[in-house]
């Protein structure tokens, strides 16, 4: 899975792998796995977001902790539930339905004769699937998280500007550099597991010749692990 993940960064960092073909091949994975779904997943995001910010207001108010409701919507909602839910839907959507069976199957071969035909495959099948998967990811977390950050504000202060300044100033201190990092590097490995990990999977399948009746598509438990994995690991190392 690393060697395969590493194998593809090396390719979408290298020139000659963004031909004419592989340019239109990556634009159009980034249009269906970005675009098309990029509003009417904004809209759910901002609806159920909406929905736990009134919960979250609400009951700190009764509590008397109202100045920490905003402290805490942004902590767990922008930091790590947004994120965390553009990866599992960019996986079910795009990554887990990525059939790159025929592109891996030569791609496993290891004769010398075929591993020009195996690179080749693997730019053309491969690596704009990785780049569209870690955009879609990097694109739904950040316009949901900012759609999210303005629903926070009004949700707190109304539509009053005499709050901006206090919500600044709270927003700001949350996003201190380290975090705000974290944040991205976080996102950025969410993308790439979820583009790698599936194709891994049915890459291991064809080279060792395995084989499985489950209806489950290769990688889907392993990507939820790694997901999980990659967000305790982020959680550990800002709160611990």
């Amino acid at each position: 899975m690393v060697y395969l993940g590493a194998i593809a960064l090396v390719m979408a960092m290298s020139p000659s792998t963004y031909n004419r073909h592989n340019r239109l091949a990556t634009s159009r994975h980034i249009y269906t796995s970005t675009w098309q779904v990029l509003p009417w997943f904004t809209l759910l995001a901002a609806l159920v977001s909406l929905v736990l910010i009134r919960v979250v207001v609400v009951t700190s108010q009764s509590y008397g902790l109202s100045r920490y409701a905003l402290e805490m919507v942004v902590r767990v909602l922008v930091l790590e539930l947004i994120p965390l839910t553009a990866a599992m839907f960019v996986a079910l959507r795009a990554g887990l339905a990525f059939n790159a069976g025929d592109a891996l199957a030569v791609a496993a071969a290891s004769t010398p004769d075929r591993s020009r035909q195996a690179q080749n495959r693997l730019r053309q099948d491969l690596v704009p699937q990785v780049i569209a998967n870690a955009f879609a990811v990097l694109s739904l977390a950040m316009v949901s998280s900012v759609i999210v950050l303005v629903l926070a504000y009004t949700s707190v202060y109304g539509l009053s500007p005499w709050g901006l300044g206090d919500y600044t100033r709270t927003v700001g201190r949350i996003f201190n550099p380290a975090v705000t990092i974290g944040f991205v590097l976080k996102t950025v490995f969410f993308g790439l597991s979820v583009a790698v990990i599936p194709s891994a999977a049915i890459l291991e399948s064809h080279r060792y010749g395995r084989s499985s009746s489950s209806t489950v598509q290769p990688g889907a438990v392993r990507l939820l692990f790694v997901l999980l994995l990659i967000e305790a690991g982020s959680l550990a190392v800002k709160y611990i």
